[in-house]
């Protein structure tokens, strides 16, 4: 594949990531996770002690943090001021934040310049797959294949709770519904399914299942 845009949005647990990045090796492009670069200045906004209640405040520091991202979907990563923030920035505390450091428009327009300038680099070695919540319709609206994932409110929190050591299904559910309606009410790109993107539920799917619908789509469309 040659100068592919693989567009992937849906909500948490809808399985954007794994179905993400086994689509970005089977077709050898590159794989970007837009959340975890919000998750990164979310965890250096705790770090700093910012007021997360305050959006003026976190503008006002938005520009600090130097993000780099690693599109190897084999090994994906990111690092922040120099420093490799895999581990902490899937801490609960930075899942609980992300919805309100994600709203400010002044972090999105920096990150998603940031994600466009990754797509182009990555444009030049053939593609990139790319997962979030506003991908095909803000960050690369003219990506020919857009996938808007998602499952049940069970099987998604389900999901999460296998992930993460020590919450229950019911923390879970609870949490997924909160972080649902923070995301798809903010005033700045929200959580929202293109119009000429293809839902695809993956509750009754499996992995590879999904990797390969996904593939078939690709085939389609690109």
């Amino acid at each position: 594949m040659s100068g592919l845009i693989v567009a992937m949005d849906g909500p948490s647990g809808s399985g954007k990531s794994s179905a993400s990045r086994g689509v970005a090796r089977a077709l050898g492009l590159r794989y970007l996770d837009t959340g975890a670069m919000y998750r990164a200045v979310t965890w250096w906004m705790l770090q700093m002690e910012i007021d997360l209640d305050d959006p003026a405040a976190i503008a006002a520091r938005s520009g600090e943090p130097a993000l780099e991202l690693n599109t190897d979907p084999d090994f994906p990563g990111v690092t922040l001021d120099g420093v490799r923030v895999d581990g902490p920035i899937r801490y609960p505390e930075v899942t609980r934040a992300v919805s309100a450091v994600s709203a400010v428009p002044e972090v999105r327009s920096r990150l998603v310049a940031l994600q466009r300038e990754l797509i182009e680099v990555a444009l030049k070695e053939g593609g990139i797959v790319v997962e979030g919540r506003d991908i095909g319709t803000v960050v690369a609206p003219q990506a020919p294949v857009k996938v808007y994932l998602t499952a049940s409110e069970e099987a998604r929190a389900m999901r999460r709770s296998a992930e993460l050591a020590g919450s229950t299904v019911a923390a879970q559910r609870v949490e997924l519904a909160r972080r649902d309606t923070l995301d798809s009410t903010r005033k700045t790109d929200p959580l929202a399914m293109a119009a000429d993107a293809v839902e695809l539920d993956t509750t009754a799917l499996n992995l590879d299942e999904v990797i390969a619908e996904v593939l078939r789509l690709v085939k389609e469309r690109a």
